[in-house]
């Protein structure tokens, strides 16, 4: 068996959930089938450093004391704003001897100042992104996925979505059986998909400031098989069609029917994760009208049919307790 070591970066101010999540992962997935993923931390010279929130965590060695790991994990956290020059020099001369780079929420940056991202595709949280591009325009940064692969490079969103992109390099490692298991001892999903996004369109967009327009918003969550169109929404508002497509606009960032087009799209999912109610069905109540209307938008957002979505991504039911 190919022993897969992890080297975890450690710095101050470090996000402790950056660290702590993807190692239980593959902390988890060495129980099951032990010498899997030795996995240590490292630090600039071996020293403690102090999470964002405050917890106190000791290294197992200094960064130029370790040998080149199999999979370099670099978390995200305060500590990234203003990181350490010898860090990022680190980084540079040492991550490329990895086999595998993985970063989690804005652990991207760091990998970014290293030119470690450079022509690649990538991600971070999604507050940071637009931070991300504007700092570093030879990295192609895609504010949707929870993470992204790009060759021997892996970068996830904020926080939690380390662990969706530990379990899926497990799964990939291992087997989909052993990443279940990990997922089902951890309870979370065995994996989000990766171009899922990172957060709903109620958080994506913003709240309108006038009552009408909020108004409108929470009818349209409530109501995805409803006659949504611009007209009938002005309707809800009292507002001319015109006025009303340029004020939805304006106070709350999108488009009516790029709005519309993620409360449906989010509605659906969530029904195929949670339901075992067919597509069809499906599909008529999130206000697609037709399997096929429905299994376009999955296609042009997701990458796969609604069946497909659901075979891969439904969380199978564990097992009873004995």
């Amino acid at each position: 068996m190919e022993q897969r070591d992890v080297l975890v970066v450690l710095f101050d101010g470090v996000q402790s959930l950056d660290v702590t999540g993807p190692l239980e992962v593959f902390s988890q997935a060495a129980r099951r089938l032990p010498g899997a993923y030795p996995v240590r931390t490292a630090s600039l010279d071996g020293a403690p450093v102090r999470t964002g929130s405050g917890l106190t965590l000791t290294p197992d060695l200094a960064l130029p004391d370790a040998a080149p790991p199999h999979t370099l994990l670099v978390p995200g956290g305060r500590g990234t704003r203003e990181p350490d020059a010898r860090l990022v020099d680190w980084l540079r001369l040492h991550a490329p001897r990895a086999r595998r780079k993985v970063s989690v929420c804005t652990g991207a940056f760091l990998l970014a100042a290293a030119g470690l991202l450079d022509g690649r595709r990538a991600t971070t949280h999604w507050s940071r992104c637009t931070e991300l591009a504007a700092g570093f325009p030879a990295v192609r940064v895609d504010p949707e996925p929870i993470y992204v692969r790009d060759g021997d490079t892996a970068t996830s969103a904020g926080v939690t979505a380390g662990i969706d992109l530990a379990l899926a390099l497990v799964e990939e490692d291992l087997g989909r059986d052993l990443a279940l298991a990990v997922a089902r001892h951890l309870v979370v999903f065995l994996r989000r998909p990766g171009n899922q996004t990172q957060f709903s369109a109620q958080l994506a967009a913003q709240t309108a400031d006038r009552r009408p327009l909020r108004d409108v918003q929470q009818w349209i969550t409530e109501h995805p098989a409803a006659d949504l169109s611009v007209e009938a929404l002005a309707g809800r508002a009292g507002l001319s069609p015109r006025h009303f497509a340029r004020a939805f606009r304006d106070e709350v960032g999108m488009t009516p029917g790029r709005y519309v087009d993620r409360v449906r799209l989010e509605a659906a999912r969530r029904l195929l994760e949670d339901t075992a109610d067919g597509v069809e069905g499906i599909s008529r109540r999130c206000g697609y009208g037709t399997p096929e209307a429905m299994r376009r938008a999955f296609l042009r957002a997701l990458g796969a049919a609604p069946a497909e979505y659901r075979r891969r991504f439904r969380p199978v039911a564990p097992p009873p307790f004995p």
